[in-house]
Order: structure tokens, then sequence, then C-alpha cells
């Protein structure tokens, strides 16, 4: 027999009344291996002899603490890691170990002979630890595997939780769950790429704790999914040696390895892009292909092609020459002819323009002749209006290039004219430019009245002129290269100082005449106004 239950016969024996009324909360208590607890009580300022804890393990009954007013008594096996609150009586366990798990009872014995007793049970659980997830393979194929994740835990009362990132994991007809009492299976049929994203986390947790797996993921292989060559639609025709290149993609895990066709026929390269280069190595490059390219994943086998892209490849228009009239060559107009032509040293020639100070060249009434193939032109017989600049603009698909010559025909002198005073006063300055159309320009002779002057310049001064410089003027104009001579005669009159003045003009002697006859009515109408406002005296 134990000391308490002694103790609570002695008590009975004396004429100890019990109490009624709760003194221990509702239980059982749930605590954690190697953690601390506290058994509360209900008691209120308790007034007491002995507080009396025991404990009951379900086989036998074992004194814990006895608190009196004077001292506290605790059993051998709980010194050290027990003691009782004075105050409330509540008992505190530390160092908790699963043979603590069991029945507590609580007596209290008042100084007036009352005796109270109640239970509260005490549930020490095993914390829980080592939470991992493992998975029945290594890697998982899309559509093809079933994936099954085990989430393996150690701890008393497990709880097993599946999410997927931070959402649970809800069982359909792909996945299910299946709960054991240390491990819950994850079964995933028809494994997709998504499943393992955001990572897998099991969670594990009883009435105190909770702890979490680190998130688990694996490869899941998939694609290649729709093939998409770039650009889908090329230009019909791409210049040689240009940086134009097509581009393969497709989503794949592992990533897609990539093959290339030209009309169906495997061509040598490989890798997400076809550079223009391994295209101008094939046969057929001038002429519309259709190139596609073939995805493979090596893990799913699968192989996937892109829809056709076509275009053909063409070489740049480059050297453009133009054939000219040699060098030092003297053309005249209305005589002779010139002959251009051009030509490129590279590339296919599609059309040819020929321009004439940026205008296209006219026919000119027939005597510009054109190849057929606009590969020449040839003027004849040539005309003053044929000076100018000529191009000849070789082009393709791909490119363009121009040649230039600038084309001098000799002409002239025409339309020689002198300008300048007809008459002057004597004493003034006179100044006679002679002008004549001309290529080369013109060198200029004067002839005064006949007889030749020393004036070999375009412009005739005179500072100051006197009557004997009255006269004919005549301006001769030579082209040295077509030998061609014209001339003008300007007539000069030297008159007497005065004698040029012009007097007043019509208008400005009209206008004297209407202010004069304006005076004239202001003062007529003045003086009939008077008339009527002075009165006139009668003679009688």
């Amino acid at each position: 027999m134990t000391a308490t239950t002694i103790l609570a016969l002695l008590l009975a024996l004396s004429g100890w009344r019990r109490a009624e009324g709760d003194i221990l909360p509702p239980g059982p208590l749930d605590a954690v291996v190697g953690k601390n607890v506290t058994l509360t009580t209900l008691l209120k300022t308790p007034e007491y002899m002995f507080i009396i804890w025991s404990f009951n393990d379900g086989s036998e009954q074992r004194h814990v603490a006895t608190l009196s007013r004077a001292v506290l008594k605790l059993n051998e096996p709980y010194q050290g890691r027990a003691s009782v609150d004075a105050d409330s009586g509540a008992l505190r366990l530390s160092a908790l170990t699963t043979d603590d798990s069991g029945d507590f009872s609580l007596t209290v014995v008042s100084e007036s002979g009352e005796t109270q007793t109640a239970e509260i049970g005490l549930r020490v659980l095993e914390p829980v630890s080592s939470v991992t997830v493992s998975a029945n393979m290594a890697e998982a194929l899309e559509h093809n595997s079933t994936l099954v994740l085990t989430c393996a835990a150690e701890g008393s009362f497990l709880k097993f939780t599946w999410l997927k990132g931070t959402a649970p994991v809800v069982p359909d007809r792909r996945l299910s769950i299946v709960e054991g009492e240390a491990s819950s299976n994850l079964t995933v049929a028809g494994v997709l790429r998504d499943d393992l994203t955001p990572p897998v986390v099991c969670s594990v947790a009883n009435k105190l704790e909770t702890e979490k797996s680190a998130p688990f993921s694996l490869p899941v292989h998939y694609g290649p999914d729709e093939v998409t060559i770039t650009p889908s639609k090329p230009p019909v025709w791409v210049r040689a040696g240009s940086d134009f290149n097509l581009t393969c993609s497709t989503r794949s895990s592992p990533p897609a390895t990539f093959t290339w066709y030209q009309n169906q026929t495997l061509m040598d390269a490989s890798g997400p892009v076809l550079p223009l280069q391994a295209v101008q190595r094939r046969p057929l490059l001038q002429h519309m292909s259709q190139y596609t390219c073939r995805a493979r994943n090596a893990k799913t086998e699968r192989v996937v092609a892109s829809r056709a892209a076509s275009f053909a490849v063409m070489e740049a228009v480059a050297g453009v020459q133009m054939s000219t009239p040699a060098e030092g060559a003297v053309l005249l107009a209305g005589e002779g002819s010139a002959n251009l032509s051009c030509r490129a040293a590279a590339g296919v020639v599609t059309s040819r323009t020929w321009l004439k100070d940026g205008r296209p060249l006219a026919a000119d009434g027939g005597r510009v002749t054109t190849a057929p193939d606009g590969s020449w032109i040839s003027l004849a017989p040539l005309h003053k209006d044929d000076n100018g600049l000529y191009e000849c603009r070789l082009a393709n698909a791909v490119s363009a290039q121009t040649a230039q010559y600038r084309m001098l025909v000799n002409f002239g002198p025409e339309a020689v004219t002198v300008s300048g005073e007809n008459a002057v006063e004597v004493g003034n300055a006179v100044s006679l430019r002679c002008s004549a159309a001309s290529v080369p320009p013109a060198n200029f002779t004067w002839k005064f009245n006949g007889t030749l002057t020393d004036v070999k310049t375009a412009t005739y001064a005179i500072a100051e002129v006197v009557y004997k410089n009255t006269g004919a003027y005549m301006c001769q104009a030579r082209n040295a290269v077509t030998g061609k001579n014209a001339a003008y005669t300007h007539n000069l009159a030297v008159k007497e100082e005065g004698a040029l003045d012009e007097g007043l003009s019509d208008g400005a002697i009209a206008g004297i005449v209407i202010g004069i006859l304006a005076a004239l009515g202001v003062a007529i109408a003045l003086v009939m106004y008077c008339r009527q406002k002075v009165p006139v005296e009668s003679p009688y």
C-alpha cells in the first residue's frame, strides 16, 4: 500500500469530509517526448493542508509529490524534474518520456478536513521527425508513366497531407492517396509535366507538431510539342551571303535535337539554327525549295516536323560598269552618235533601267535606241539636250546597283544677245553684257562701228561716255571646239545732258489736275454757303 493510500485512509478514519467540485480541467492532455508539460488545476487560492499528486500507468499507482505548507516531498523517480506550484497546486514535469503516459490524480486536503480528488490523462507523444518522400522511379515519361510517391515519418498519431506548393493535393481520376500508420502513398497515373511543378511537399502532423519534407521533384520528360520555324514566311528571294537563317523551336524535356531537310532530302546541318551558308552549299539553291526541320526527343523517342518555309537564294548584283565613248572623244551636236552599254560583274540581272538626270530616258523622237534587253542605248544624231548625267540601274529581287556617266555634247554658240542701255546721257557709265548658249563656253570679241576693239570679255564697259561713243556695238561669240561663230549688234545713242529726263509722269499730271479741281469745288461751295447765311438789307 502506497503512502498516498495510507494517508487518504487515515484522513477518512479521522472524519475528514470529501468536498464537491472539479479541481482539474478535462483531459487527456498531450505533450511531447523530451519537452515539458504543466498539469494545471482549477483551484483558486486554495487553503490546503496537503496537495498530493499520484500517477497510474495502468499497472500500478505511485506517489509523485506531496506539498504541505512547510515542505514539498517528491518521490525518487521525479526528483529533479517535477515541481508543484504552491499557489495553484499545478504539477510541472520536465524531460518527458513515453513512460510518463498515464493518469495523474490530484488530492487536495483542506485544513477543515475536506478532501477533493480528480484525475487527468497525459499522453506523451513522440515528435514528428524524419519526414521523407521517395519515388518508385528516378524519371518519368509524360502520359506513359505511373508515379508512386511514398511519404514516411517517425512519431506518434501521425496524419499525412500532400501539398503541391502550398495547395493540398486533391485526389481525382489520376491522383489517389493511400494512408498508413507511418506512411502515405500518392499515386499519379499518366503523369503530366506539370504534376510536380511546383514541387510536391509531404506535411506530417500530430496534435502537437507539424513537420514538412523537403520539396520533391523529378524529371518528367515530354515533347517535342509543336515545332515552330522562324520566319514562317520568309521572302521569296533571299540575298546570298546575307545574315538570313531559319530557326526551329519547340518545348521538350530533355531539349530536342534537330535535323533539316530540303524538299524532304536530309541536309548536312543540325541544331536549331539553319544558317544560309548551309543552304548555299546545296544544289538547287536558286530554285524555290521547301525547308523543314524535325525535332526528336531521345527520352520519349518522339519526332515532330515543322511546317515548310519556302524561299530561293539569289546572288546580289555587283560590279556594275558602264561602257561609254572613249575618254577625250569630242561629241558634237548635230553630228555623230554616242553608244552606252551596261553590265554587271556578278549576280543575275533581272531588270535594267536607263536614267538621264534622275528621270527615265525618253525616246526623243527616235533618236534614242535601246537594246531589247536594255543592255545598251544609242543616241544619234547627238543633240545639245543630250548633255547630262546618265545612269544605268541593274537590279534583281535582292539588290540593285547603278553606274554613272556624265555626257558632254559640244554645241553653239547659239542665241547671242547683248543686254544694256540703248541711250545714255553724256558723262554717264555704260555696261553692255554679251551672252550665248555654248558648250564649251564661247569666247567673245567686240567691234565698234565695224572696227575690232581690244575688249575680249563678255562685258563691254565705258566709265564716262562721250558723243563719239554713239554707234553699233557688235558682240561676236566663238566656240573653239565646234569652230562656230555667232554675233549680235547693239546700238547705243549718246545724248546731251538732260535730254533723257522724262518729266512728270501721266499719273502725276492726272493727280495734280484732280487736286486743283477738288480745291476749286470746295471754294465755290464755301461762297454759296456764305451768301445763304448773310442777310440782304432792303433798299427801302
